[in-house]
C-alpha cells in the first residue's frame, strides 16, 4: 500500500514529486552509521521499508515492535528536467524524533520534533544530470520520558492506555521545485463580524517589480481579483472585503458562506507571485469564514450558541498505527464521526496528518488540535515543546475545522501543577503564547483537572457507574446536574483547578466520559466500565450522554472513544472500524439538543 495523496492540501503547487514507497533500511542499535558513513554509496543497507509507515507497523514490511532508538534510511531519486533551473525543495510531514538529512551523502539539514514536518532547500547538495541519493539518520529513544511522545509506550509491549511505538518516518516525503522568488507561507485570518479576511504572505526573496494576484471564488462565483505591489522584502498583508457591493453578511446571505458542521462552506483562493511581469509562482488554496467565541459560560459557533457534541480520536490504525493505511481512511473515520451523531472530535496526544484536517474542513468536522505530551517536567523540555507548538500552528493555523488547542492534557509533562507555581507559570505561558499566535481559537490549559486560565472549563469525568452500580449512576448524575459539586468533586485525586486557581465563569464541558468497554476482539482489554452485550452498551451509553446533556451547567462533552486501540477496548467501533452496534442508535442517543442550544 502506497500513500500517493498530494500531502499539502492547503497549499498546492503543480510541480511536485511523490518520494513515498520502498526505501533502504537498517537498524543502527550499535549508532555506528556515523563512523561507517551509512549515507554513502559505498554502504549498502541490508532491509526495505515502505516509507511512510514506521518499522514497527506491518504496513511498513518490516513489523519489528522491539525497541530500536537508531534507525537509518536510504533511496535514490531522480530531478525531472523540467525542473533544471529551479530550486529543489525536500519536505518530510513529520519524522519521530530527531534526525539528520544527506544529499549525496553530505548532511544539509537536521531536525527535532515528531509531531509535523519540515522543508530542506537541497538545491545546492544536487549533482547534475545524475541519480541523486537521499540518506536520513533517525534518533528516538524509547525510554528518554522528556521527548513528546502521547501515548508511545516507552517498554517493548504495549498495557493499558499505552500503545506500540511510532519511530522515524511516519508521514509523507517528497519534493516540489520552486523559482528563487516564490511565496514561503500563507495564513488566512476570517473575520466573519466585518467580512473581511486578512491574507499574510512570505516570500524567499524580494526584487522591486513584484506583484501579488489574489483570485478569492466562492462556489465558481469570483468575490475578489486583484493585483497588489509587494513593497515588504519580509511580509505582504492585506485585509480584504468579501461581498462584492461591500454590504455586510445577513443572516440570510450571510449564513450560507460561514463554515460550519452543518455548512462547510469554503472560499476558494489563487495567489500567484509575479516578478518582471512573469508568473514566477502559483499556489491554489482555500479558507473558511468561521469564528468561535465564549460569553457568559456558552459556547458560540458564528455568533451563535452551540453545544459540542465531540468524540475522543486518537487516530491509531492497526496495521498502520499512527499512520493512516490510506487518504480515504480519513475520510471513512469522520463520516462514521458524522452518522453517529458526533460533530466533532478531540484529536488526543497526536498531531494528525494534514490530510485529516483537510477532510474535515470540506466534510464539516470540528476539531481541537492536541499535541503529544512529554511525561516529565524540564528546562528542555519547555523548550522543545514551545518550539513544536510554533511549527503546528504555523502548519495548521487556516483550518477552519480547528477551533481550539490543548497544550496539555491530564497533567501530563506537568504532574505537579497543581501546587507547583513554576509548572502553573509553564501552563500559563502556554496558553499566552498559543493566544498571541492565534487568537482566533480557544485555548484549554490543561484537559481534565488542575487547569490554571482557560477558555474551556475541561473536565474528565468517568465516574458513571455500570448498570448494576446504582449509587455511582445517581452520583454521577447528582454531580452533573450541581455546578458546586462538579466544580468541588476530585477526578483521579485530582482538583479541577489548580491551587491559587479558581473558576471564572467559563462554559464547562465535560471533555472526556464514558469509555465502556464492550465486544473486545483481545484476550486482554480495558475500559472504565464493562457492557455484557447491547443493550446493557446502549443502557449506559445513553445513561451518560444523556445525564450530561440534560444538564443546564454543562456546554458539551467528548466520549472516550472512537475506536479500540490495541489493548484498550473502549471504543464505539472496534480497532479495525467495524461498529459495534448500529451507528444510527448511538446518533438516536446523541440527538437530544439542550432547550436552550440550538444546532442548525
Amino acid at each position: 500500500m502506497k500513500r500517493t495523496e498530494y500531502p499539502r492540501p492547503q497549499f498546492i503547487r503543480k510541480s511536485w514529486l511523490c518520494l513515498n514507497g520502498t526505501w533502504d533500511f537498517d537498524f543502527d542499535d550499535e549508532n555506528l552509521s556515523a563512523a561507517q558513513h551509512w549515507e554513502s554509496d559505498d554502504h549498502p543497507l541490508t532491509q526495505q521499508i515502505q516509507v511512510p509507515f514506521c518499522f514497527e507497523s506491518k504496513l511498513s514490511g518490516i513489523h519489528d515492535t522491539t525497541i530500536h532508538n537508531r534507525i537509518f534510511y536510504k533511496r535514490s531519486f531522480s530531478i525531472p528536467e523540467e525542473w533544471n533551473r529551479q530550486r529543489i525543495l525536500l519536505h518530510f510531514e513529520a519524522v519521530d524524533y530527531m534526525c539528520t538529512i544527506f544529499i549525496n551523502g553530505t548532511p544539509c539539514a537536521t531536525h527535532t520534533g515528531g509531531n509535523v514536518g519540515f522543508c530542506v532547500d537541497i538545491t545546492d547538495y544536487l549533482k547534475p544530470d545524475s541519480e541523486q541519493s537521499l540518506a536520513v539518520a533517525v534518533y528516538d529513544p524509547a525510554k528518554d520520558e522528556t521527548i513528546p511522545r502521547g501515548k508511545q509506550f516507552w517498554e517493548e509491549k504495549s498495557a493499558s492506555i499505552w500503545y506500540t511505538r511510532t519511530s522515524g518516518i511516519w508521514q509523507s516525503v517528497w519534493l516540489e521545485s520552486v523559482n528563487i522568488y516564490h511565496i514561503d507561507h500563507l495564513r488566512f485570518t476570517p473575520d466573519i463580524d466585518h467580512d473581511t479576511v486578512t491574507i499574510e504572505t512570505e516570500f524567499s526573496a524580494y526584487t522591486e517589480d513584484m506583484y501579488l494576484e489574489v483570485d478569492i471564488s466562492f462556489k465558481g462565483e469570483t468575490i475578489c481579483k486583484d493585483r497588489y505591489l509587494v513593497n515588504n522584502p519580509h511580509i505582504f498583508m492585506r485585509c480584504i472585503h468579501l461581498a462584492k457591493d461591500h454590504i455586510f453578511y445577513s443572516q440570510t446571505h450571510g449564513s450560507k458562506r460561514l463554515w460550519s458542521p452543518e455548512n462547510p462552506a469554503l472560499y476558494d483562493i489563487t495567489l500567484r507571485l509575479i516578478v518582471d511581469g512573469q508568473v514566477v509562482d502559483e499556489i491554489n488554496s482555500y479558507f473558511g469564514m468561521r469564528k468561535i467565541h465564549t460569553k457568559d459560560g456558552i459556547t458560540y459557533l458564528n455568533n451563535r450558541p452551540y453545544y459540542f457534541k465531540f468524540v475522543l480520536d486518537q487516530g491509531y490504525w492497526p496495521d498502520g498505527i499512527l499512520t493512516a493505511p490510506s487518504d480515504e481512511d480519513f475520510v471513512t473515520d469522520i463520516r462514521m464521526m458524522k452518522e453517529m451523531g458526533f460533530n466533532g472530535c478531540r484529536k488526543h496526544q497526536k498531531v494528525e496528518d494534514a490530510r485529516f484536517l483537510y477532510h474535515a474542513d470540506k466534510i464539516g468536522f470540528l476539531v481541537w488540535g492536541e499535541m503529544a505530551a512529554a511525561c516529565l517536567f524540564t528546562e528542555k523540555g519547555i523548550a522543545s515543546y514551545a518550539n513544536e507548538w510554533f511549527e503546528i500552528l504555523r502548519r495548521d493555523y487556516n483550518h477552519p475545522s480547528i477551533i481550539a488547542w490543548v497544550p496539555f492534557n491530564e497533567s501530563w509533562a506537568v504532574p505537579n501543577i497543581g501546587r507547583c507555581v513554576r509548572e502553573q507559570n509553564q501552563s500559563i505561558g502556554m496558553y499566552y503564547l498559543l493566544k498571541s499566535l492565534d487568537s482566533t481559537r480557544l485555548v484549554i490549559s490543561n484537559d481534565g483537572w488542575e487547569m490554571t486560565k482557560s477558555d474551556i472549563c475541561a473536565i474528565h469525568n468517568y465516574s458513571h457507574g455500570s448498570t448494576n452500580e446504582p449509587e455511582k449512576q445517581d452520583f454521577f448524575e447528582r454531580t452533573m446536574a450541581d455546578k458546586k459539586l462538579l466544580l468541588s468533586t476530585t477526578h483521579a485525586g485530582r482538583s479541577i483547578y489548580a491551587e491559587g486557581y479558581s473558576y471564572q465563569g467559563e462554559p464547562i464541558l465535560i471533555t472526556e466520559c464514558g469509555g465502556i468497554n464492550y465486544r473486545s476482539n483481545y484476550s486482554s482489554n480495558w475500559g472504565y466500565t464493562s457492557a455484557t452485550n447491547e443493550a446493557d452498551f446502549l443502557q449506559q451509553y445513553e445513561h451518560v450522554i444523556h445525564t450530561i446533556l440534560h444538564s443546564d451547567i454543562i456546554y458539551g462533552f467528548c466520549y472516550t472513544q472512537l475506536s479500540d486501540v490495541e489493548q484498550e477496548t473502549n471504543g464505539l467501533l472496534t480497532y479495525d472500524r467495524v461498529p459495534k452496534c448500529d451507528p444510527e442508535k448511538i446518533r438516536k442517543i446523541n440527538s437530544l439538543y439542550r432547550h436552550n442550544i440550538v444546532i442548525e
